[in-house]
């Protein structure tokens, strides 16, 4: 690896990490002042509220990553283009292949440390924040183990088996304690409806009245439960794709197909996990034209504003690709690649007229 090859990748990867930084930096200031709405609520105060925006922050960075190149690029290399570098080099004989290559190879550093932080820190974190803000909301305790989910509210322990895809219950057991912190009563439940306003309805229940000297035990189809555990307090549990790495995605999509549940809006969570490290290479390879031909002479502003702009633009196309791949069954993994694919070609097309 010459000088030279050195200098732009040393340059375009600087670029790209103040790109995220600050990205991060704004999003992260939008975000709190989103959470700020909740402020006070139940348990959840400052402290909690920057704690949630720490956890986050690994999956933002990764999904900033593309966008970063993006601007990164048109900043750095744009400047080399403006202060006649790029044509210093090309008249050295170096090729716009070349330029573009070591470009790429900026990229493949930038690709590294995002899938690292995406697949090995981002779910955790992910989860954990997620956990942390939905607990400190509800004044609940939350603990997720190979039983389901136990949940505590006063002196009631509530274990939950299993959470069905319309938000309901199933096989709910209710412990509750005395204060001196005895067993009084047992009540399984094999379904559970929230009707709002802190009520569930349990359905055929079994129940158990213990104390010093005997067990009641009894059964009723139906009985009324009020609990300050709302359905917003169980969707910690609730496996979402931004709480999984992409192992784990490839194996849950496994299990839900093994028992024929839905399975699209996890497969189209995997195909764009799969591709996202692929976005950071087209984002640098849409920069390519703007900084060696279209764009030369451009001002530093008008540069990060058509990344911007570019940036935006993709990552609409990408979501709406996405929706309508969702809502008219289409192949996941197609949808995943369908926009990448054409703004790449896009590219190609681009640096091939100003070559």
């Amino acid at each position: 690896m010459n000088v030279l090859t050195i200098y732009i990748v040393k340059e375009v990867v600087k670029g790209s990490l103040i790109a995220v930084i600050l990205l991060l930096t704004l999003f992260n200031l939008f975000s709190f002042s989103d959470e700020l709405k909740d402020l006070g609520q139940g348990g959840y105060g400052l402290k909690q509220i920057l704690w949630f925006l720490t956890l986050t922050s690994p999956r933002v960075f990764y999904e900033l990553v593309p966008s970063a190149a993006l601007l990164g690029s048109l900043f750095v290399v744009g400047s080399m283009a403006n202060n006649r570098e790029i044509v210093a080099m090309r008249g050295a004989g170096l090729s716009i292949a070349w330029i573009i290559r070591t470009i790429m190879l900026a990229g493949l550093l930038l690709v590294s440390v995002a899938v690292m932080v995406g697949e090995f820190v981002a779910p955790s974190c992910e989860r954990a924040a997620q956990v942390l803000k939905t607990t400190a909301l509800h004044d609940g305790v939350v603990m997720r183990s190979q039983y389901g989910m136990w949940l505590r509210e006063g002196n009631s322990f509530i274990n939950v088996r299993k959470i069905l895809d319309d938000g309901s219950l199933a096989d709910v057991r209710i412990y509750d304690v005395d204060d001196a912190h005895k067993l009084n009563r047992i009540t399984q439940a094999e379904h559970a409806q929230f009707l709002g306003d802190k009520q569930w309805r349990l359905e055929s229940v079994k129940q158990s009245e213990i104390n010093r000297q005997q067990i009641y035990a009894g059964t009723q189809a139906e009985q009324s439960w009020k609990s300050s555990i709302d359905s917003d307090l169980l969707k910690v549990a609730v496996v979402k794709s931004d709480n999984l790495s992409l192992y784990d995605l490839f194996m849950y999509i496994d299990f839900l197909k093994q028992n024929n549940q839905k399975s699209q809006s996890y497969e189209l969570a995997f195909w764009s996990r799969l591709i996202n490290p692929f976005v950071t290479f087209v984002m640098l390879m849409v920069s390519a034209p703007f900084v060696i031909g279209i764009g030369r002479g451009t001002s530093t502003g008008a540069r990060i504003m058509m990344g911007i702009v570019i940036g935006m633009t993709f990552n609409i196309f990408d979501k709406i690709a996405g929706h309508v791949g969702l809502v008219y069954d289409m192949n996941p993994m197609l949808m995943a690649m369908l926009p990448s694919a054409l703004v790449f070609l896009g590219a190609l097309i681009a640096v091939k007229r100003v070559s």
